[in-house]
């Protein structure tokens, strides 16, 4: 009897499980994956969950392949040595593969008082978030500090049920939007009742209950919510594994770790080359089965390739009836091309339906849901190739853990 390849998958989100999905294409491979919660968490939709529109969770059965075993957990840390990673719970898993998939989570509102701001990073902050309001009453005032797409879409949402909302941008409104797709952001937005301030005078520098303080010392009164940035977790650093210095895991360019190559990382805590992409499901997905690809090429003794991939474009929801997809180059820039309106919702709903249903055809069909080799941004990945053997020179040479 042929003996079992051990793969430990760290998150259950957008990368890992389609990272363990894209694992069952070979049954020789057993597939082991850790995640605090026992559900797979939309959290494109924590917006909706935080609005009562949207639950923002899917059963696992649903999206993972029946062969993937779920281990409800939390890693410790990561022991490359020995090969195992250390549970919350004291046990410990071996693996003979692990991909670190272990997410991003909420941005530390570093300001004074910053512990009274709330967060929608994951399903614990969404829940906590939805709670406080509801305690307020629905017309207490909201202050949405962050003028990303987080912030963006959380301002809309609440907006459109009647609640008083002011958007802190900080700076620009929707920084990677395109100046065609902002002005109609912002008119969208102005129609819904949301006040927004943009500019530098209009970052939050202190938070109390109830109130914010901006940078050009103005207060505005409301329930803060911090949606400014997203931060990943200290597992890969705290495990003395090379990181960037965000914290993200420090990869090649077939995203295998620098310091292991029994160790990948997909996702947002993945770094290739010191080159991370954006935080999105739109990468997580492409990232995620590329780093089993990578997994299964070895175990075939087989060279695993560079990844690659381009990106489509950005898309927003503006409340239930309108939103807007913003066209992008595949190097994730603005184009001045976009679908608003009703049409824009519509494109958004898909979207996130699409997700999910993309992991649904995975789990079924390892390998389904691949992207053209054509398809990507080439400019990045010789940026990759090229920067690929200097981080590992200086990892090495900063003193990385031992490669297996």
């Amino acid at each position: 009897m042929q003996q079992q390849t051990r793969v430990v998958v760290i998150g259950g989100g957008y990368a890992g499980v389609t990272a363990a999905n894209r694992l069952t294409a070979n049954d020789a491979v057993s597939v082991t994956l850790v995640n605090p919660r026992d559900v797979f968490v939309e959290r494109i939709r924590l917006h909706q969950l935080v609005s009562g529109t949207d639950d923002a969770v899917v059963d696992f059965e649903r999206v993972l392949a029946p062969s993937v075993g779920v281990r409800v957990d939390t890693v410790r840390r990561i022991d490359p040595s020995a090969r195992r990673v250390l549970l919350a719970s004291g046990d410990a898993l071996e693996y003979d593969y692990l991909i670190y998939a272990a997410g991003s989570g909420r941005a530390v509102a570093d300001v004074p008082g910053g512990e009274h701001a709330h967060a929608i990073a994951d399903l614990r902050d969404a829940e906590a978030l939805r709670a406080a309001l509801a305690a307020e009453g629905r017309m207490a005032p909201v202050v949405v500090a962050g003028g990303g797409p987080a912030g963006i879409e959380l301002a809309a949402e609440l907006a459109e049920q009647g609640r008083p909302v002011t958007l802190a941008c900080g700076g620009p409104l929707g920084p990677s939007l395109h100046e065609r797709t902002r002005r109609g952001v912002a008119r969208r937005l102005a129609a819904l009742g949301v006040e927004v301030l943009d500019g530098p005078g209009s970052r939050v520098t202190a938070v109390r209950p109830g109130e914010a303080t901006l940078a050009d010392g103005r207060t505005v009164d409301g329930l803060v919510v911090w949606t400014a940035g997203f931060r990943v977790p200290e597992l890969a650093r705290a495990s003395g594994l090379s990181t960037d210095a965000d914290g993200r895991l420090l990869t090649d360019e077939t995203l295998t770790s620098v310091d292991d190559e029994r160790i990948l990382a997909a996702g947002d805590a993945a770094s290739p080359s010191g080159v991370p992409l954006r935080m999105s499901c739109q990468a997580a997905g492409p990232l995620g089965g590329h780093a089993a690809d990578t997994v299964l090429h070895r175990i075939a003794g087989r060279e695993p390739q560079p990844f690659t991939m381009g990106f489509v474009g950005l898309c927003l929801s503006l409340g239930r009836r309108h939103g807007v997809f913003q066209f992008e180059h595949r190097d994730d820039t603005a184009t001045a091309a976009r679908i608003a309106g009703r049409a824009g919702a519509s494109v958004k709903e898909l979207v996130c339906w699409g997700t999910i249903e993309q992991l649904v055809l995975e789990a079924r069909h390892p390998g389904a849901t691949r992207l053209p080799a054509a398809f990507g941004d080439r400019r990045r990945a010789r940026k990759l190739a090229t920067s690929g053997a200097a981080q590992r020179t200086a990892a090495t040479t900063s003193g990385g853990a031992a490669r297996a």
